[in-house]
């Protein structure tokens, strides 16, 4: 009958395994529980987060009893998978509005609970407060997957693969140092029976490592060399003297190694500390970016926020001032400081907003857009460029629907479309604008008469980098702008696409949802500031701008100041035009514009001999000490900053003008 005996091989066996055992099932215990309890407190902290961003979203649609708002609020959750069901409720506990995922009924209690948040079942809940001035105004609820208990079952599947894998690496491991361990031990045992089984004690047991085992069997050879010392001291002798010599040969090949160990070690230090160098600059570097992206973020803010306070502050000056102008005219005033007042706030918020983005997203401002109003704008930047080919432009009249859009990119998304059609038409060709509703949806299509596209040519269409074998001809571009219009678009909620024939033309094509119109004013193109006396001199005074509030606000402020002519423009391009056809005494030109900036329309006039007299005055919201610096040095006449004083606008006015007169022959 065969018996299992605990032997050294069996017992190192034993223990190796038993400890690879125990320190995988700590180190897997540790990382699983610290994993899951991250994983949870991050999944309440996303999800809480949504919950406090919906709330905060719908705070105004509460307190105005707005279901619209809300619901389209709530909506935006459907970016959000894991988000199953929302709803709002006021601050009396009924339901306000809710919101299912993928269009199901939604599962939401009839009352709020207590604020906080739980998990039920497979799914966490959260209640959190709406505020608004301190003032709880209702309360917002979010149902979201709770996914805890399937990463834990897929962490105990993974834990065992990892154990049995572990254990199966310590036992191919444990037999290779087995034979280094026992190999010794076992060789020791054999010659000692051999010895006293022969009674030859010359045997030796032979010396297979240098650690404990090795002077274990050395000291057993030494036993069996003291028995024999009578009758081979001699050979003994001889022995312990080649032992002695392979030891110091071993000790100095010993304080190589150590040297070589040493010299090693130096050029790893050496070299991580040229690594470090490296690392150091590339920071100094990436330090300086940072300083450099600094400056100009807040040159830009800079520019946004004077722009709607240049409005805000100069109408309020004119209100003032102006105490005996008719109710019509201060109505119109107020009107302006409010929707200035409304677009600052707009822009506070994307600032806030911008902080929580991350680096790549594009942060959009969907509102009711006047799809006319941006096609008039939108005209009146690519008629320079059609005018010079002799294209034709045919736009709709009287376009009165809006859509829901961020402003500025529906007109980056437009000019992107009419540049294209105008750059690869044909001379003396045609333009056609079209809008047309499609449900809820209004379809704005640019049709050109260009030389049209092939199919292989509209499937890589909308590929970055790709200009469909244009590269070597005489238009330049890119090949993205269609790649991010398309993407512009999509992150509106809207659709693009393209229709074409070769050798007919092209028709693409935008799509983006209704909303309810809104009234813009609209500023008048040319208009006379102030009364004039029989037999006075008419000054011309020039005004390039792109805001409609700021050009009523400088025709506002001129209208104070009798013998004046303004004329104004939109952009760059139709301010150098109308300065060469009316040569006007003064300009007043703003430097951020569409297309053609302020300051390359002011490098144009100067350049100009026929313009190069008349004196232009900076009016913009670039506030920045290095801005006016660089604006006086390119040959401004004077450099005033949004929001501007109408008596320093003035003043600098008659400056003006009086250098024009100045000017002037005798």
């Amino acid at each position: 009958m065969l018996s299992w005996r605990p032997t050294l091989r069996r017992k190192l066996l034993a223990v190796m395994l038993l400890t690879t055992l125990v320190a995988v099932v700590v180190a897997l215990g540790a990382m699983i529980g610290y994993d899951l309890r991250a994983y949870h407190q991050g999944w309440v902290d996303d999800v809480t987060a949504q919950a406090e961003l919906v709330g905060s979203a719908s705070t105004a649609a509460l307190s105005f009893d707005d279901e619209r708002v809300a619901t389209e609020n709530l909506a935006l959750l459907r970016l959000q998978p894991k988000v199953r069901a929302a709803a709002l409720y006021t601050a009396q506990g009924q339901l306000f509005a809710s919101y299912g995922a993928d269009n199901a009924p939604p599962r939401v209690p009839d009352r709020p609970e207590a604020d906080g948040e739980r998990v039920d079942g497979g799914e966490l809940l959260v209640f959190k407060p709406v505020r608004e001035n301190g003032r709880r105004v209702g309360t917002v609820f979010v149902r979201a997957r709770y996914e805890l208990h399937d990463r834990l079952l897929n962490y105990a599947g993974i834990a065992v693969v990892v154990a049995l894998v572990a254990m199966l690496v310590a036992l191919v491991l444990s037999s290779w140092l087995q034979r280094l361990v026992t190999g010794p031990v076992l060789e020791i045992a054999s010659v000692a029976q051999d010895v006293v089984r022969q009674r030859n004690y010359s045997r030796r047991a032979r010396q297979l490592s240098d650690d404990e085992t090795g002077a274990l069997a050395q000291a057993f050879n030494e036993m069996l060399a003291e028995i024999e010392m009578r009758t081979r001291a001699l050979e003994d002798s001889n022995r312990d003297k080649a032992r002695e010599v392979e030891e110091r040969r071993q000790a100095q090949q010993e304080v190589m190694r150590l040297n070589q160990e040493l010299e090693q070690r130096v050029q790893e230090r050496t070299a991580q500390l040229e690594a470090s160098n490296q690392e150091l600059a590339a920071a100094s570097e990436a330090a300086q970016r940072a300083n450099r992206a600094k400056s100009e973020f807040l040159s830009s803010m800079s520019h946004e926020l004077r722009t709607p306070l240049n409005a805000i502050i100069g109408f309020g000056q004119l209100l003032s001032a102006d105490t005996g102008a008719p109710p019509q005219r201060l109505k119109l005033f107020t009107e302006h400081i409010v929707g200035a007042g409304r677009h600052l706030l707009t822009l506070i918020n994307e600032i806030l907003n911008l902080a929580q983005i991350e680096a790549g997203r594009v942060s959009l401002s969907l509102e009711p857009v006047l799809a006319g109003e941006v096609l008039v704008e939108c005209r009146t930047m690519v008629e320079p460029l059609a005018s010079r080919r002799g294209i034709t432009l045919d736009f709709p009249a009287g376009a009165s629907e809006a859509v829901m859009a961020d402003r500025t990119r529906l007109k980056q998304v437009l000019l992107n479309l009419l540049s294209n059609a105008v750059k690869y038409n044909r001379d003396d060709g045609l333009v056609a604008v079209s809008c047309r509703r499609t449900e809820a949806m209004l379809r704005i299509t640019v049709r050109d008469t260009g030389a049209g596209l092939r199919p292989e040519q509209l499937s890589q269409l909308f590929q970055p980098f790709n200009r469909l074998g244009q590269e070597g001809g005489p238009q330049e571009g890119t090949g993205i702008g269609l790649v991010v219009t398309r993407r512009l678009v999509e992150l509106m909620g809207g659709n693009i696409g393209v229709d074409s024939v070769p050798g007919q033309g092209s028709e693409f094509w935008v799509e983006l949802p209704l909303a309810a119109p809104q009234a813009v004013p609209d500023a008048p193109a040319l208009a006379a500031t102030g009364p004039v006396s029989a037999g006075a001199q008419v000054a011309t005074v020039l005004c390039v701008e792109d805001n409609p509030t700021n050009l009523q606000l400088v025709e506002a402020i001129l209208s104070s100041r009798p013998g004046l002519r303004l004329l104004t423009a939109r952009d760059g391009e139709s301010g150098v035009a109308l300065a060469r056809a009316h040569k006007p005494q003064a300009i007043l030109m703003d430097n951020h514009m569409p297309g053609m900036s302020g300051h390359e329309a002011q490098a144009l006039l100067h350049a100009d001999p026929a313009t190069a007299h008349i004196p232009v005055i900076a009016l913009t919201a670039d506030a920045m000490p290095d801005a006016v610096e660089q604006g006086l040095a390119r040959g401004y006449f004077r450099y005033l900053t949004k929001p501007v004083d109408p008596a320093d606008l003035l003043a600098a006015l008659d400056d003006a003008l009086a250098h024009a007169r100045s000017q002037q022959p005798a």
